[in-house]
């Protein structure tokens, strides 16, 4: 079971971990990251934006995570003859939301991951 020279087959001289303390900075680094992205999500949770569709006529406010906080509708838009318009307005708004929701996400992580997340790792 030895080859030749009297150490043990399998067995290598180096140390395991690539030289011991390498292997534990980038778990410490990992668990920093993670931390600091769970900070940016619950930030996220609080911050909002808002936009508006229609000429302002619809006013939507949402939160990092994509929920809508609130909508606010100028009365002078609600025409029962002509529903439509104002649906298509809401919804105009909402997708609005989500997109600038979304980038501002996006950038509150970009921020933690740094370089990591054009590697599509975050």
């Amino acid at each position: 079971m030895s080859k030749k020279g009297g150490r043990p087959m399998g067995r290598s001289s180096m140390p395991m971990g690539g030289g011991g303390g390498g292997q534990s900075q980038m778990m410490r680094q990992l668990q920093q990251m993670q931390e600091e992205m769970q900070k940016a999500q619950e930030a996220l949770e609080h911050e909002t934006v808002e936009v508006t569709a229609g000429g302002g006529a619809v006013t939507l406010v949402m939160n990092g995570h994509q929920k809508v906080m609130s909508i606010k509708i100028d009365p002078e838009a609600v025409d029962p003859e002509d529903v439509e318009t104002l649906q298509d307005m809401i919804v105009a708004a909402v997708n609005q939301g989500v997109e600038k929701s979304q980038e501002m996400a996006s950038k509150r992580m970009e921020s933690v991951t740094g370089p990591l997340s054009g590697l599509g790792l975050f």
